[in-house]
């Protein structure tokens, strides 16, 4: 089935464009969704966590001027801010730019810093969802890092969605944690200075927690609450299930 369509609904490219590359080689979807002239304007979003970096390294191959979004939400581990300043560097890419939540609103909502204490929903919004849709206000589409073995939401995961009207891009999708580690030794990447099995998904400081043997990778984010997504990854901050979908409902598969 041909991958350039153009004529038909967003909808429908993007249903054939999940039949045509699953199972793909992460870097063939990671081309074809940059070069894509119907896809539209792209970028990448990173928290430049524990294995952001594989993602990133196909991005740099593919073009290294993408535009790269990285949430800095004032409460991220400062090893976290180092490596997301080594990685720029190590992969020469070109166009990080660093989202940090609104001063004014931070005062206004959260002003003792305490908010993820008493509301996490509310303080993803205020750091990380309000922040990111402004950065992302122009683009057409968006890839991430997202994969199904980090379970939840996850786990139906596809390589293309539509969120809020933008295409948004997987291409890890399908790949197990050994491919991606693998996939880091090959190319000797730079790991994360707090990537090990007990922190295999890294988020702000006060909301991560260490991973037991046999829980899922984001066991240890938000634990004790329910709540394992910060909101990003939501249509107007609810669960849509499903996958591809029209206007009147657009799969977020999380």
């Amino acid at each position: 089935m041909p991958l350039d369509i153009p004529d038909t609904p967003l909808a429908d490219r993007v249903e054939a464009w999940n039949r045509a590359l699953e199972g793909a080689d992460p870097a063939e979807v990671v081309r074809f969704a940059m070069t894509a002239p119907e896809i539209g304007r792209m970028a990448a979003v990173s928290s430049f966590g524990a294995d952001s970096i594989a993602l990133l390294h196909m991005i740099a191959r593919a073009g290294p001027g993408l535009p790269i979004l990285f949430l800095d939400t004032g409460m991220l581990f400062p090893e976290t801010l180092a490596y997301q300043r080594a990685v720029a560097a190590h992969l020469g890419l070109m166009d990080v730019r660093v989202i940090q939540p609104d001063r004014l609103e931070l005062f206004k909502r959260d002003p003792d810093g305490v908010l993820h204490v008493m509301d996490p929903d509310a303080c993803c919004r205020l750091r990380k969802v309000e922040p990111l849709e402004k950065a992302l206000r122009g683009f057409d589409a968006w890839i991430t890092g997202r994969k199904r073995f980090q379970g939840g939401r996850r786990a139906t995961l596809q390589l293309f969605e539509i969120e809020n009207g933008r295409v948004k891009v997987n291409p890890l999708a399908h790949w197990s944690p050994d491919e991606v580690q693998g996939y880091i030794g090959a190319h000797a990447l730079p790991r994360h200075p707090l990537a090990g099995k007990s922190l295999p998904s890294l988020g702000c400081l006060p909301c991560t927690s260490e991973v037991a043997a046999g829980e899922d990778a984001r066991a240890g984010r938000w634990r004790g609450r329910e709540k394992d997504e910060c909101g990003i990854h939501f249509v107007d901050g609810k669960v849509v299930r499903g996958g591809a979908a029209g206007p009147d409902r657009q799969g977020a598969v999380e």
